[in-house]
């Protein structure tokens, strides 16, 4: 592991220049990193190369960028206005956003593309001592890590340059914007030739596999059907195509959910070299004290310092929204789900403060409006609400000694298993207003059976789109899938989230038969939406790129794939 970090410290500290003064796009490729004369002569030495990008080239999306992004503008997480972020709820995020989180993001996913094409090139000068399959599999992680970046990219910010040699384009003064059409042809060509040069089990745990690979081009299949298409309609070619890998997956991996929602999100099942067979592809952080390698995500989202231990947790302005508030008030049985994903009032943890005898959620917490009977005014301070629990495992001794400040002893999701369920579930149903199909219900239902939950007999887009919403639920993947709605049926998808309530709540302990009230922008009851249009569905360019590469407000253009050389 400390030659992993050894090598990953070496790529970023090649990468490093200063902010403001380049193309992100473009980072130039690191001069002092391994290269293939010097490190990658074995197979072995090639998984290793290939380390640092389960972790390191993600450290600046992981966290507040796949939370605010991810979560709190795809409507799944409360927050405040503290440096701008509020932004993210009203749909207003600007290029200078004083948040952070939009050039963090830019800055992180081009990492993940720039490292993983400096590794594919090192890797295809490889010694003598590398084997060609080894050769291959250490490729296809690198194709794969891109195509995974630029699924961020292509949904966050529409049409992007395609960045595929960064030694061979850094002096490229043609490099334009490219059509949001080649952005996916691009994912999905790296998928392919990932998926027939994976192995079907992984060499270490954690690495992706063949199965990782089909189940992304299944999902960049059923994303790119709805490109360019409108009134709820996709494009069926691409359909069949989503729904033929999906299938294989789910029909022929061997592979199955985890019986334990809740272990899911556990530092026993999910940290270190324990890894769930359900997870296609996560970040696998190393609570070593290394900054760029550790997971940072439960400082950002734990309420109380109480819980952490380790004097973080100022995630005391996040919380479900309102909309998912009451989608758990409204299906009480989906308990095991909101156990998982929300702190309810008196819910007891024993896996959190376990010296203490666990952690006992404060009825008192969530009630400062002093609502006592449903149908209450309260008194105009309404600004409460059930605190994140997803990704929130404790302190240090609550998780095997193991973890700091800032420093989880916790994984990353990326893509699961069941995303795969729904994928499959989704392109079976494909322009049909709902389905009884047999598999699609098996499929669907399977998740719903493990969150404990009654089967239906008949799906829609919308009972779909609901199942991803709760299922993945601070994973970072509301935003996405919302968008992915938008490309086929903008006017239905525009018109659900200007709608939609983004304002705050109390929840009303009431003795364990606990409500919730909703408010307006003057703290009474009430609610508070806010308008999305066309022209704020793509998120800005921060400014500070802008300002280096004015190319990125020119028209896209196309893409000359001949270019790329597998």
């Amino acid at each position: 592991m400390q030659r992993i970090i050894k090598l990953l410290t070496l790529i970023f500290l090649g990468m490093s220049i200063l902010p403001g003064c380049k193309k992100e796009f473009l980072n130039r490729p690191p001069l002092a990193s391994p290269t293939s004369a010097t490190f990658y002569l074995t197979d072995e030495q090639i998984l290793e190369g290939t380390g640092p990008l389960y972790n390191g080239s993600w450290g600046g999306y992981n966290g507040t960028s796949l939370q605010y992004i991810g979560d709190v503008l795809g409507g799944n997480s409360t927050t405040d206005n503290y440096n701008g972020r509020g932004a993210y709820l009203s749909f207003s995020v600007s290029a200078t956003d004083p948040s952070g989180a939009l050039q963090s993001a830019y800055q992180a996913l081009w990492s993940v593309v720039a490292n993983a094409n400096v590794v594919a090139a090192n890797i295809k000068g490889a010694g003598p001592g590398a084997t060609t399959a080894g050769k291959n599999a250490g490729l296809a992680e690198c194709y794969l890590m891109r195509s995974a970046a630029y699924y961020y990219l292509a949904l966050i910010w529409g049409a992007v340059p395609i960045i595929y040699d960064n030694a061979h384009q850094i002096g490229d003064t043609t490099i334009h914007r490219n059509n949001l059409a080649d952005a996916w042809q691009f994912v999905i060509n790296d998928l392919h030739w990932a998926m027939d040069h994976l192995p079907a089990s992984p060499p270490q745990p954690g690495r992706v596999t063949k199965w990782s690979a089909e189940g992304l081009l299944a999902r960049a299949f059923l994303v790119r059907s709805g490109l360019g298409q409108s009134g709820g309609k996709r494009n069926q070619t691409d359909l069949d195509s989503a729904r033929i890998y999906a299938g294989d997956v789910c029909n022929n991996s061997g592979l199955a959910l985890m019986s334990n929602y809740y272990d899911l999100f556990t530092s026993k099942y999910f940290s270190g070299t324990a890894v769930p067979s359900e997870s296609l592809l996560s970040l696998l952080w190393v609570p070593t004290g290394q900054w760029f390698v550790q997971n940072h995500m439960q400082a950002n989202l734990a309420y109380s310092a109480l819980i952490t231990q380790t004097g973080d947790g100022w995630g005391g302005a996040f919380g479900g929204s309102p909309n998912l508030m009451q989608y758990y008030f409204n299906n009480p049985d989906d308990s095991i789900r909101r156990r998982a994903t929300v702190f309810m009032p008196n819910a007891v943890y024993p896996d959190i403060s376990q010296s203490a005898g666990g952690w006992r959620v404060d009825t008192t917490l969530f009630n400062n409006a002093k609502i006592t009977n449903a149908g209450d005014k309260g008194n105009g301070y309404g600004s409460d609400h059930a605190y994140v629990k997803k990704y929130v495992v404790g302190s240090p001794a609550d998780n095997g000694g193991l973890g700091a400040q800032q420093d989880e002893n916790l994984s990353t999701y990326i893509f699961r298993l069941a995303d795969v369920y729904l994928i499959y579930a989704d392109a079976i149903l494909g322009n049909n207003s709902s389905t009884s199909d047999p598999e699609a219900l098996k499929y669907y239902n399977a998740v719903r059976k493990r969150a404990g939950i009654a089967s239906k007999t008949s799906i829609s887009y919308m009972d779909i789109l609901w199942e991803r919403k709760v299922e993945f639920a601070f994973e970072g993947h509301a935003w996405y899938d919302w968008k992915t709605w938008y490309y086929f049926d903008p006017a239905n998808a525009l018109a659900w989230f200007s709608n939609q309530d983004r304002g705050n709540y109390n929840i009303t302990y009431n003795g364990g038969n606990s409500f919730l009230t909703v408010f307006g922008a003057d703290g009474y009851p009430g609610t508070v939406s806010y308008p999305i249009t066309p022209q704020t569905a793509d998120l800005p360019y921060p400014e500070s790129e802008l300002l280096v590469a004015p190319i990125l407000q020119q028209p896209p253009v196309a893409f000359d794939f001949s270019k790329v050389k597998y």
